[in-house]
Formats: structure tokens, sequence, C-alpha cells
């Protein structure tokens, strides 16, 4: 007798739904994240979305906070271990210049700030990267209010280039222009 098996199904987790999720945030922004493209994408059943998350505003939410918790654990938290302040700014400079697919995801949230859920969240990493920035120049050796100012101007920095990058394609920069740039903003942000 032939029998004919089913292929193995694997099992999906939340965390599998939400880089899923985040992944075609980054590709084509929250307004197209949808349960039936992501469980298309993913080979599997919106059956399998529902164990996990009650709506696509769940899902969102966890999203979200998996990208935020992201940025806390793998950059912040690696960059404050580095014992000399002068090559902490640096460091986190070049670490963060090439993390992509994070770069894409929040100029897809810039895009997305009339958003409820979206905003909070880009409020608080916001927040917490300009507190870093600020400290971080402090322990650099600048003086309260400059370091705040120039914690403001680096963030503004960042952002600005995500949206001229991500949301009008400009500038078309070569990877050694781009290091040179990050190199640029090094020396240029950077107290010596």
């Amino acid at each position: 007798m032939n029998v004919r098996q089913k292929p193995e199904r694997t099992r999906l987790s939340a965390e599998d739904w939400e880089d899923a999720a985040l992944n075609l945030i980054a590709e084509q922004g929250v307004g197209a994240l949808a349960v039936e493209a992501l469980a298309r994408q993913l080979g599997v059943t919106k059956g399998s979305f529902y164990w996990h998350f009650r709506t696509r505003e769940a899902l969102l939410q966890a999203a979200l906070e998996r990208w935020e918790q992201y940025g806390e654990r793998e950059i912040i938290s690696q960059i404050e271990a580095i014992p000399d302040p002068r090559e902490r700014l640096p460091e986190l400079f070049r670490r963060v210049a090439h993390e992509l697919h994070p770069h894409r995801v929040y100029a897809a949230l810039l895009n997305a700030l009339d958003h409820p859920l979206v905003v909070p969240v880009m409020a608080r990493v916001s927040k917490r990267r300009t507190e870093f920035l600020h400290e971080a120049y402090i322990e650099a050796g600048l003086e309260i209010d400059e370091a705040l100012n120039r914690a403001r101007l680096t963030y503004a920095a960042y952002v600005g280039f995500l949206q001229l990058n991500f949301t009008l394609g400009l500038p078309r920069l070569s990877h050694e222009e781009f290091d040179a740039y990050v190199e640029h903003m090094i020396a240029t942000l950077i107290p010596d």
C-alpha cells in the first residue's frame, strides 16, 4: 500500500509571527501588516496566528515591543558595557550604522506616526536613545547642557538620515561613501 505522508508542519512561535511582522513592516510599512498575508508568507493557516494573538493590533503591539527590546538589549546594553566613554560613542555610531533591518523598521515607523500603537513606542525609543546619548556625552566630558544639545543633534541627524535614505531614497551612497559618512559623523559629533 502506498501511503502519502503529509509534510511535517512547523509550529510557529509568537516570536516567529513577530519577526515576520517586523520584516513586513520594514519592507512595506505598518499599513501592509495583515494576518492573511503573513500566514501565506509563513506557509501556515490563519489558525496558527490566532493561537498566539487575538488581533492584528495585538501582533503589531508585540512586534513593536520586540523591536524596542532589541534596541535596548542588543545595542544600548552592549555599548554601556564599554568602560571608556571616549570609546563608547564611536563604537555606538559604527555599530548602529550597520544595523540595516532595525533602520528599515524605524523608517517605516516614522511614516506611521499617526497610528496609536506606534506613537508611544516611538516616543519611548526616542526618549531612551536621547537620554543614553546625553549620558554618554556627559561621561565623555561635555557639560550637562552642551551634552543634551549634542545628544539632540546626534539623534536628529540619525532620524533625518533615515528619512532621507529610506523614505526618499536619498542619498544613494556606496559602502565606501557610507563608511566615510559615519567616520565624518564621529569626527564632527564626538568631542576630542
